[in-house]
């Protein structure tokens, strides 16, 4: 068994942005305590640092993506990856939270011990298994694979003879100069990619077996430009962000309740920004309602302008395999390629894949609740991040770590060692925690956890909802379940000096 290195009150699992801002949280409202965070990569950002495929950026705008405790000061309210990539390491190190951060910590198991109130981390770091414990977990580690996208079993990729390429692992010098492209997929990184890449492409076509509703809106807003050039820019910025936040519920609520003038609003919107006999029916028609899968958000309708300069075009249509020289679609048509990017999605799993055991005792997340979207019916003192999927992710991040926090606090004022969500009806109706038609959430339903009937066992998706929840809500509500256990030094784990470990 790997040495236990050192010992936490609480460990942060994940140096991205739902990472740093747990982190910048807990030292801020709960000073007294240690901390540490486990950084599976070499490098910070998360997501921000993972993807390095053109033009990469936000598909939320920056007053409600960025931090509520440092607002985003850049003129473009939708922004590059690197600039958020910036924004979340100068985060880091404004606060001195970089130096908390452990690097190339793979954190592959955690298991829970009941006798000790610990849990204990196993960590792959260059090649051998370390193990740390810790109080209370905090999972910021996303909600996607990182080693690996989604792509499907296409026919005949050994037949072509080009490069295929997938986002996620995009290579440092692909060279797409003056090549013809195909784009497989129309979610939010292919409508980033196409524009991005078009100038320098001989030409390049997003194929897609089905259309997707986008939204445009300029990438700088208007109402802010105005605002900064009256008010300090800490007013404009809480007036945006208040502002994006009312407005992303509002669209998101009544695309549910009148999902069909939504989506002829949407439609409209493409037309107008496309020539005129343009096939919308065929290209920019959805089969769902908006709102089922996420929309895709057009920034200074570049997308629009791409095709209609002639420097990109959209097929429709379904794959049947890959030739030599392309793709040969259902229809018999054939589509020429140099370079095929399979932007296909993502491959999701729970607490970033690691093994969870609670007393020796596999936890499988598939047919467990969640609690208020973030803990676990039956398992102690841990807490995972997953955002909003109808607006941005931070938003719901913030609110989870001043939640953690407060639970943080409470055990500590009532001497609790161990906080448990328990479900008194084991006949409550279990639903997908995701209610999202698109395949990357399909593909993974039987994995994820799953909401209930009622509150606290669902994830509203509403920030109104969980702004009075999480932020004032009791702690303990008659679902938390609270236990304290008398600490012997037998029941202590004493982790070697960390120096010795080094």
């Amino acid at each position: 068994m790997a040495p236990v290195v050192d010992h936490f009150d609480v460990l942060i699992v994940g140096a991205g942005l739902s990472g740093i801002g747990a982190a910048y949280h807990l030292q801020n409202r709960c000073p007294d305590k240690s901390y540490a965070i486990l950084e599976g990569r070499s490098a910070s950002g998360g997501t921000w640092d993972l993807f390095r495929y053109p033009g990469i950026r936000s598909d939320s705008d920056m007053y409600t993506l960025g931090y509520r405790f440092r607002p985003w000061r850049q003129a473009k309210a939708i922004a590059d990856g690197p600039s958020i990539l910036d924004y979340v390491r100068d985060t880091a190190r404004e606060y001195g939270i970089e130096e908390k951060i452990r690097y190339d910590h793979w954190v592959s198991d955690v298991s829970w011990c009941s006798e000790t109130a610990l849990w204990t981390v196993t960590a792959m770091r260059d090649g051998a298994q370390v193990q740390i414990t810790c109080n209370f977990l905090w999972m910021c580690s996303g909600y996607y694979r990182y080693a690996e996208g989604y792509t499907p079993d296409f026919a005949g990729t050994d037949n072509f003879k080009g490069e295929i390429v997938h986002p996620q692992h995009w290579p440092q010098n692909l060279d797409y100069k003056d090549k013809s492209v195909v784009v497989i997929g129309s979610g939010a990184t292919a409508v980033t990619l196409i524009p991005s890449m078009a100038d320098d492409t001989s030409h390049i076509t997003m194929l897609q077996r089905s259309p997707t509703y986008m939204y445009a809106m300029p990438a700088e807003s208007p109402l802010a430009k105005f605002l900064d050039r009256f008010l300090p820019k800490s007013l404009t910025y809480t007036i945006m962000r208040w502002q994006r936040v009312i407005l992303q519920q509002y669209v998101y609520r009544l695309a549910r309740a009148r999902p069909q003038k939504i989506a002829a609003s949407l439609i409209d919107m493409a037309r107008e920004r496309l020539p005129a006999g343009y096939d919308v029916g065929t290209h920019f028609t959805p089969r769902y309602n908006p709102w089922e899968q996420r929309l895709c958000l057009v920034p200074d309708d570049d997308l629009f302008k791409t095709i209609s300069s002639g420097k990109a075009s959209v097929v429709t249509d379904e794959i049947d395999r890959f030739i030599e020289g392309g793709i040969l679609l259902k229809s018999g048509k054939a589509l020429e390629a140099d370079i095929i990017i399979t932007a296909t999605g993502l491959t999701l799993e729970a607490l970033g894949g690691a093994k969870v055991s609670v007393d020796g005792k596999d936890v499988t997340f598939g047919d467990r609740l969640t609690y208020k979207g973030m803990m676990y019916e039956g398992v102690p003192n841990i807490a995972s991040v997953f955002g909003y999927t109808n607006a941005s992710w931070t938003l719901r991040a913030d609110l989870i770590s001043e939640y953690v926090c407060r639970l943080i606090n409470y055990m500590d004022k009532h001497g609790i060692s161990q906080a448990t969500p328990r479900n008194d009806n084991p006949d409550m109706k279990k639903e997908p925690y995701l209610d999202f038609s698109s395949g990357y959430v399909k593909r993974a339903e039987h994995i994820l956890p799953k909401q209930g009937e009622h509150a606290p066992w669902r994830h509203p998706q509403n920030y109104g909802s969980d702004l009075f929840n999480l932020r004032y809500g009791k702690i303990a509500d008659g679902v938390m379940e609270f236990s304290t256990i008398k600490r012997t030094a037998s029941s202590q784990i004493t982790p070697l000096a960390h120096a010795a470990a080094e």
